[in-house]
C-alpha cells in the first residue's frame, strides 16, 4: 500500500484443527472402560477361585497327596504368578503371555502327577477349577484360538492322568464333565467380555457421530442465520443510498452521500470476505477494507504486529466494523496498525482529523461489552479510534 507494511502472513498456511478429537475419543474410553471392569472381573474370579476355593480343599487333604509337597508348592507359585499377572493386567502392561502359559501347563502337569488317584477328580486338585481362569488372564485381549488351544492341552494333560490310573468307564464320564465346565466358563467369559467391549465401541462411535453431526447442523444453520441477517442489515444501508440516488433525493457530488456508500461498499466487502477460508481471518477482512479504501484514493498503510489467535465471527466483526466506518470518513490518508498475541488483539487507525460533523459518528457504545472495548478521539488534528479484545 501506500508505505511499507509488514510481510503478508496469508501466504503461509495455517495448521488446521484435528478433526474432532472429542469424536475420536469418546468410542475408545468407552471401549478402554467396558475392557477394564471386564479385567477386573476376570481377575477377581480367578483369584478368589484359586484362594477361597482351591486353598482349603488342598489344606485339608495335604496327607492324602501322592506329592504333597509339589500339590502346596504349586499352588503357591500360581497364587504369587496369577497375583503379579493380574495386576499387571489391571495396569495396562500384561505379562507376556506365552511364557505364561507354558509356566502354567508345567504347573498343571505337575499337580496331576503328584495328587494321588485319590484326589483326581477332588476340590483338592485345583487345577481343574483354577488354572482355567489363569489362561484366561495369560491371554487377555488376544485371540479366543489361543485360550482354547491351552484349555484343549490342559484336557489332554488330565485325560493322560486319568487313563494312566487305569480306563474306568466313571472316571471317562467324570473327566467329560470337569472338561466341560474347565472349558465353558473361561471361553465364555473371553468371548463375552470381548463381544461387550466391541458393541460399546461401536455404539459410542455411533452416538459420538450422530452428536457431531448435530452439532455441525446446528452451527451451520445458526451460521446461515446469522449471515442472512447481517447481509439484510448491510443491504439495507447500501439500498437506501442507491434507492435515494435512484429517486434524485440524493446528490453524488455530496461528501455525506460518497462516505455513506464508501461505508455501506467496505462493510459488504468486510461480509464477503469474513466467508473466505485464510490462515488469518481478521487480517484478510481488515485488508478488504483497506484495499477498498486505497481504491478509492486513499493512501493508507496496514502494519500488523503478531499473529491474532482464532477468534469466533463476531468478535471478529467488533474488531473490524467500528474502524471500517471511521475509515469511511477519513481524508488525505489513514495508518491501520493491528498488534496480536496470544491473549490480546489491539487494532487502531489514525487518520487526520477534518472540520465538519461526524457522517458516521463514533463508534457505538453497544459493543463495550466486556469482550471488545472501543475508543474514539478526535483534537482538531487526527482522528484515533481503537478496537480491543482480551482473552
Amino acid at each position: 500500500m501506500g508505505a511499507p507494511q509488514a510481510p503478508d502472513r496469508t501466504s503461509v498456511p495455517a495448521p488446521r484443527e484435528p478433526v474432532s478429537a472429542e469424536g475420536l475419543a469418546a468410542p475408545a474410553a468407552v471401549a478402554q472402560a467396558s475392557d477394564r471392569g471386564a479385567r477386573i472381573a476376570a481377575v477377581a474370579i480367578a483369584l478368589a477361585w484359586h484362594v477361597a476355593i482351591g486353598l482349603p480343599a488342598v489344606w485339608a487333604a495335604r496327607a492324602e497327596f501322592a506329592a504333597p509337597v509339589v500339590v502346596l508348592g504349586a499352588w503357591a507359585l500360581i497364587a504369587v504368578t496369577g497375583a503379579a499377572a493380574g495386576l499387571r493386567l489391571l495396569r495396562g502392561s500384561p505379562l507376556p503371555p506365552w511364557p505364561l502359559a507354558a509356566l502354567l501347563l508345567a504347573v498343571d502337569a505337575a499337580v496331576f502327577a503328584a495328587v494321588g488317584e485319590r484326589q483326581l477328580f477332588a476340590a483338592a486338585n485345583w487345577v481343574w477349577g483354577t488354572l482355567g481362569w489363569f489362561f484366561v488372564l495369560a491371554l487377555w485381549g488376544r485371540r479366543v484360538v489361543g485360550l482354547i488351544a491351552l484349555l484343549t492341552t490342559h484336557a489332554l494333560i488330565a485325560l493322560v492322568a486319568v487313563l494312566g490310573h487305569g480306563p474306568d468307564p466313571v472316571d471317562v464320564a467324570r473327566y467329560v464333565m470337569y472338561v466341560y465346565g474347565t472349558f465353558s466358563l473361561p471361553v465364555a467369559v473371553f468371548v463375552g467380555s470381548t463381544t461387550i467391549v466391541l458393541l460399546a465401541r461401536e455404539r459410542a462411535a455411533v452416538s459420538a457421530a450422530g452428536h457431531t453431526m448435530a452439532a455441525e447442523r446446528d452451527a451451520a444453520e445458526r451460521g446461515l442465520r446469522d449471515r442472512r441477517d447481517r447481509l439484510a442489515l448491510v443491504s439495507s444501508a447500501a439500498g437506501r443510498v442507491l434507492g435515494e440516488l435512484a429517486a434524485g433525493q440524493a446528490d453524488p457530488n455530496d461528501p455525506e452521500v460518497q462516505r455513506r456508500s464508501v461505508l455501506a461498499a467496505a462493510r459488504l466487502r468486510r461480509l464477503i470476505a469474513e466467508s473466505d477460508d485464510v490462515p488469518d481471518p481478521l487480517l484478510h477482512e481488515l485488508r478488504a477494507a483497506a484495499d477498498l479504501a486505497e481504491r478509492n484514493g486513499l493512501p493508507i498503510d496496514l502494519v500488523t504486529i503478531g499473529t491474532p489467535p482464532p477468534l469466533p465471527v463476531e468478535i471478529r466483526r467488533r474488531l473490524a466494523d467500528p474502524l471500517t466506518g471511521t475509515l469511511a470518513d477519513a481524508e488525505g490518508w489513514a495508518r491501520l496498525t493491528v498488534v496480536s498475541g496470544p491473549d490480546e488483539v489491539v487494532v487502531s487507525l489514525v487518520t487526520p482529523d477534518r472540520e465538519g460533523p461526524e457522517a458516521t459518528g463514533p463508534p457505538p457504545g453497544e459493543y463495550d461489552d466486556g469482550q471488545v472495548q472501543h475508543l474514539y478521539e478526535r483534537d482538531g488534528n487526527i482522528r484515533w479510534a481503537q478496537t480491543r479484545w482480551q482473552r
